[in-house]
């Protein structure tokens, strides 16, 4: 046995070595195809994919439309920013014709959802714009939350039917709210609510 060891020992050696280099050269595609696309994947979702694909946009944005009527350039329905003001949306209209009463507009008001921005005539009577507009002309009629139903109170910015029903189930188990802010006790509205719904709201 040894002597056929001796005389075999180099071909056994350098089949070994062909075998060994073989397997190596086999094995690494196939770990380079097992690392790349996990490599590329993770690569991908850190760098490529955006943010709202993956679920991470936890603060999705309220589209808000406000339509503008009266003496602008263009009147129409536009889609506001949660932070913008009456001027603004004006703006987006084109501004004010030369005929607009500017001393009936409150620039600085905010806007929110569902708001008709009416610009009056010089001489025109501000009070006349139509019933149930929803606009600043019809600032000094709020929604009474003593008084409200359901369809009144969805009216509102932000105010589904569930809502609505947990600001009339509120006071009927509560007695009238006292104040405005007693709103935030509602479950669902938060400061960020109240703040849009703070000047459409009365108690009284």
């Amino acid at each position: 046995m040894k002597i056929w060891i001796e005389r075999y020992k180099t071909m056994l050696i350098c089949v070994i070595v062909i075998l060994l280099a073989g397997f190596l050269y086999l094995s690494r595609p196939e770990e380079k195809a097992l690392q790349d696309p996990v490599d590329m994947g993770l690569q991908w979702q850190d760098e490529d994919t955006p943010k709202d694909i993956l679920g991470d946009n936890e603060e999705a944005n309220i589209r808000i439309f406000v339509d503008v009527k009266g003496w602008v350039q263009k009147p129409g329905l536009y889609e506001a920013k949660d932070d913008d003001r009456v001027f603004d949306i004006i703006e987006l209209a084109g501004g004010l014709l030369e005929e607009a009463d500017e001393n009936q507009i409150n620039f600085a008001e905010k806007i929110h959802d569902e708001m008709i921005v009416y610009i009056p005539k010089i001489g025109e009577i501000f009070d006349e714009v139509p019933q149930g507009t929803g606009t600043q002309s019809k600032k000094d009629e709020k929604v009474n939350l003593n008084k409200a139903d359901n369809t009144e109170l969805e009216t509102l910015p932000g105010i589904g039917p569930a809502k609505a029903a947990a600001i009339i189930e509120y006071r009927e188990q509560n007695g009238p709210y006292q104040q405005i802010e007693d709103l935030k006790k509602i479950s669902g509205i938060g400061p960020k609510s109240f703040e849009k719904l703070q000047n459409l709201i009365s108690v009284k």
